[in-house]
């Protein structure tokens, strides 16, 4: 049984704990293979699991060392997770990200050698008011379909291009599209 407030250094998979990479950089890693264009979902289910577990996981025990890896990267509570809406992109946000935990932690959290995911996690839920947050919550009305205040729409037009969140294309995506382009030149 875990004790409340302990941070989870392992994952228990089909009745075995298997040690993690609780470090918040480790899941950094594997939302950036997500949002790769180039990974089949297979690839980045596995980099996922090579990243996070310090062992490796058998074959048949796959599946739930995924569904406990994404247990522990929505911070242990998969029921408040929003799967409609993204409000943040780690990578196109990363300096705001950094920026707004650095505020809440107090201090530069990218020179610490170890800070545990659900720390990181924490300190980012608590950023306030700030630039950050003021994206999150334009990107969670308009993808709601819910209606902008005033200043929220001028904020909106006098920011889109850090509001809309750039679309990443695979190199085979990308040739398509300068091709179509071409045609019309």
């Amino acid at each position: 049984m875990k004790m409340i407030g302990q941070l989870p250094a392992a994952l228990e998979v089909c009745g075995r704990l298997y040690p993690i990479r609780s470090d918040y950089r480790a899941a950094l890693i594997i939302f950036q293979a997500y949002s790769d264009p180039e990974l089949t979902n297979k690839e980045k289910a596995m980099a996922c699991i090579e990243c996070l577990y310090k062992e490796p996981i058998p074959a048949a025990h796959l599946t739930e060392a995924l569904k406990a890896a994404i247990w522990y990267l929505d911070g242990g509570d998969m029921e408040t997770r929003d799967m409609h809406v993204q409000v943040l992109d780690w990578e196109q946000d990363e300096k705001m990200i950094f920026s707004a935990v650095n505020k809440v932690a107090g201090h530069e959290v990218r020179t610490d050698d170890h800070m545990h995911w659900w720390t990181f996690l924490g300190y980012l839920s608590e950023i306030g008011e700030g630039l950050l947050a003021e994206i999150m919550h334009i990107r969670w009305k308009r993808g709601r379909g819910k209606q902008l205040d005033k200043s929220e729409r001028e904020f909106y037009r006098e920011n889109s291009n850090i509001i809309h969140i750039k679309q990443r294309l695979s190199a085979e995506q990308q040739a398509e599209n300068d091709y179509v382009d071409s045609l019309f030149d």
